[in-house]
């Protein structure tokens, strides 16, 4: 284990304890996949059960515009349906509290003195927790400078202890950097955990396949260049598959825009000096419309038998019989590391190249089965429900919380590249020699 602060070292009798989770699991008010809330249970317990009080902080959704700065508080950005959602498993009642929001750009100015009384009846036990309004609706969470110190300096304020327990939130935001400058602070039981289990991929058994999908390909090329260096065999899904045959078959998507082209040509380049690496699902799904799957209007490609150039409407699956194909079940069945952050379709309306996908790995019965991503994680859920409770017990599958985490820890080469690890090893240093 990393030389990094544990919670289980923690005194926290009679403390305030500010715990940065990502329970981003509610869309549109509903929680279809509660996993990265249940799996930060056990930070929960232990600080309760040492006596410690609790406020949780989450993001939901991104309710920031980039371009205008401006901060969307919409219900659906709200973190009532986790707090409902925990009251129901835990019996635990959080208090969320309400920030002046400043009425020009949206969003809270900052933590101001509303907070202080719900802060004096939590040290008294009157009330079970406090959970804050959505991070990111909070001025200096994403937007750095002045406005993030001072957020920071906010947020260590509640508290007399900070526990990081987000390892699916890994950008250096506000929440998972700043707290750890003040307080002493921790990595809860799920953070270590995680960092524990990307062992077996940056020291996998060997065969390893990496099966990655995603929607744009800036994101992706870093770690897919990583993967390549490591893996035997890659399997690519979605839309930056679909960018990925565009740059090298010339075809015409629709939808593939210009930017996703030209990074896909760069990944070309990249991938002709590991010969054979990738693996081509050849059959694929056209569809005229996103609307949904309409009798008529879809229709199936073999990539083999497509001219150069050719022009498609929107590839939204590769279909299960691509996954006939001789060397992709032996990739799958033969690799004794799976490493899977991919849904292969456009759900909910195209899914059966993913659930067929899913059940193949699943025949694999020797192989370490390593699955990343909330919408990875959800569809697994949702497709094969029988599959997916029996793969929480068996030690052969390990479901990351953060897809985009592992994603970025591969493409650093360790886990110490990710700044809210290195600002808890920091922490534990400072404290050390005070």
């Amino acid at each position: 284990m990393l030389e990094i602060p544990r919670i289980q070292d923690a005194d926290l009798k009679g403390k305030i304890v500010l715990v940065r989770v990502d329970h981003n699991v509610a869309k549109q008010h509903v929680i279809k996949d509660p996993f990265r809330i249940d799996v930060t249970f056990g930070t929960l317990f232990n600080i309760l059960s040492k006596g410690g009080k609790l406020i949780l902080m989450s993001h939901v959704g991104r309710p920031r515009n980039k371009k205008t700065e401006k901060i969307d508080m919409n219900s659906k950005y709200d973190v009532k349906p986790i707090v409902d959602y925990l009251y129901k498993k835990l019996y635990t009642k959080f208090i969320v509290p309400d920030f002046k929001e400043d009425k020009v750009n949206g969003g809270f100015i900052g933590i101001d003195t509303a907070v202080n009384l719900l802060i004096k009846r939590l040290r008294k036990g009157e009330i079970d927790g406090i959970y804050l309004p959505n991070i990111r609706w909070f001025k200096g969470e994403e937007s750095g400078g002045i406005d993030s110190e001072k957020l920071g300096e906010q947020l260590a304020g509640l508290a007399d202890v900070y526990v990081n327990d987000a390892f699916g939130s890994w950008q250096p935001h506000t929440s998972t950097i700043k707290p750890a400058i003040y307080l002493p602070s921790y990595a809860g039981y799920l953070m270590q955990h995680e960092i524990e289990s990307l062992d077996r991929i940056y020291n996998p058994v060997n065969p390893m396949l990496a099966i990655i999908a995603g929607s744009k390909f800036d994101t992706k090329i870093g770690p897919l260049h990583s993967l390549l260096k490591k893996v035997d065999k890659l399997i690519m899904g979605g839309v930056i598959y679909n960018a990925y045959l565009s740059a090298k078959y010339g075809f015409k998507i629709k939808g593939i825009d210009e930017e996703d082209l030209n990074i896909a040509r760069k990944f070309l380049e990249i991938s002709e000096q590991y010969p054979n690496k990738i693996l081509e699902p050849s059959i694929l799904v056209e569809s005229d419309t996103m609307e949904g799957k309409i009798e008529g209007s879809y229709r199936f490609h073999n990539i083999n038998d497509l001219p150069k150039g050719a022009k498609l409407n929107y590839i939204v699956d590769v279909a299960p019989a691509s996954f006939d194909c001789p060397k992709i079940r032996e990739a799958i069945l033969g690799s004794r590391t799976v490493f899977v952050n991919a849904v292969m379709g456009y759900m909910p309306h195209f899914f059966e190249g993913t659930k067929t996908m899913y059940s193949l790995i699943d025949e694999n019965k020797t192989a370490n089965k390593l699955f990343g991503g909330g919408d990875t994680l959800q569809e697994f859920r949702s497709l094969l429900p029988g599959t997916y409770i029996s793969a929480t017990d068996n030690p052969n599958y390990y479901f990351f919380s953060g897809g985009g985490t592992i994603l970025k820890a591969i493409h650093e080469g360790c886990v110490t590249g990710l700044e809210p690890v290195k600002a808890l090893i920091q922490n534990g240093r400072m404290w050390q020699h005070k």
